[in-house]
């Protein structure tokens, strides 16, 4: 009798030992989101191998010395040349264009919407400049191609100007686009930082521009690292901006005024040509595309690094 009592003493009112009743709608959501995680793991997974068989048998037939060290890259041609130098060279510099235009603009824009904008002017400039982001790459394309271009080579000072088709005025265009990615994430990342750094700074008489450059932005460095390798990535595998207006002719130069073919620019051309399918012309769009998969896959991991390293915790 004493037992009994003990045992209901010791069970809370209004509880029971027995099993619960299952909660079929809480599996059927983990099962939704394991299927949707699934998914991405296993589309990437057939990316990789649908790109990776016919590089192996493109490297079949062309050496990778070749292919790595050669400065001529004429696949199509009669006289066939497989050296992709040209293809990176004209991508490093398309690049780098579009993210010297970027990066500072990107980050001032979201350094003055999180430490200098109104929240009315906020509400509305930030909406305002995302839309940049929806904006197609190809009106992006055209509009370097028929505007910019043109009033460049109207107003050069010296000489010619750039060719029709040139690097530079590809680059400057798609870090006008790139610039809404910058700006966004780097703004979020910057309102994510506690209210109390910036009191703590303001309290020791720091002005509201040595708040915004010495305490919020490296509080926010790792968030801002990340917004810039996205958009370096998206700017390594932009097609149309440079497919409209960089040029179709590979050309191993560093001089931002001629044109040049981009490695995204030739998977586009090649992939809409009249390429006979299985031949060893049409390997070489696989083999590009593995070599700018590689690129950008240590590019992502070369940031996964630096945000660890960098990456600021707050309670």
């Amino acid at each position: 009798m004493a037992s009994t009592r003990t045992s209901a003493a010791a069970t809370p009112a209004g509880r029971t030992l027995r099993k619960s009743r299952p909660r079929y709608g809480e599996r059927l959501i983990e099962g939704t989101l394991f299927a949707a995680a699934l998914v991405s793991i296993v589309t990437t997974i057939g990316i990789i191998v649908a790109v990776a068989v016919p590089t192996v048998e493109f490297f079949r037939q062309i050496s990778l010395r070749e292919f790595f060290t050669g400065t001529r890259w004429t696949p199509l041609f009669a006289d066939p040349s497989y050296g992709v130098l040209p293809l990176v060279g004209a991508t490093i510099v398309v690049t780098v264009i579009a993210m010297i235009f970027a990066i500072p603009l990107g980050v001032g824009a979201a350094i003055y919407l999180s430490e200098y904008a109104g929240d009315r002017t906020r509400r509305v400039l930030k909406p305002a400049l995302e839309v940049l982001a929806g904006v197609p790459t190809v009106v992006y394309g055209f509009f370097a191609l028929k505007g910019i271009t043109p009033f460049l080579r109207e107003i050069w000072p010296v000489g010619d100007g750039p060719a029709i088709f040139n690097a530079l005025v590809a680059g400057f265009v798609m870090g006008i686009m790139i610039i809404p990615t910058v700006a966004s994430l780097s703004e979020d990342a910057m309102s994510a930082v506690p209210r109390s750094l910036r009191d703590g700074a303001y309290a020791l008489g720091s002005s509201k521009m040595l708040v915004a450059t010495r305490v919020v932005v490296p509080a926010a460095i790792s968030g801002i690292i990340a917004a810039i390798v996205l958009g370096v990535s998206r700017a390594i595998g932009e097609t149309m901006i440079v497919t409209i207006a960089g040029g179709g002719q590979a050309n191993l130069s560093w001089n931002p005024l001629e044109g040049m073919l981009t490695m995204t620019a030739f998977i586009a051309q090649a992939g809409s040509g009249d390429v006979p399918t299985g031949s060893i012309d049409y390997k070489t769009i696989f083999a590009v595309a593995s070599l700018l998969f590689v690129m950008t896959f240590a590019l992502n991991l070369f940031s996964i690094r630096l945000v660890r390293k960098y990456r600021e915790v707050y309670e």
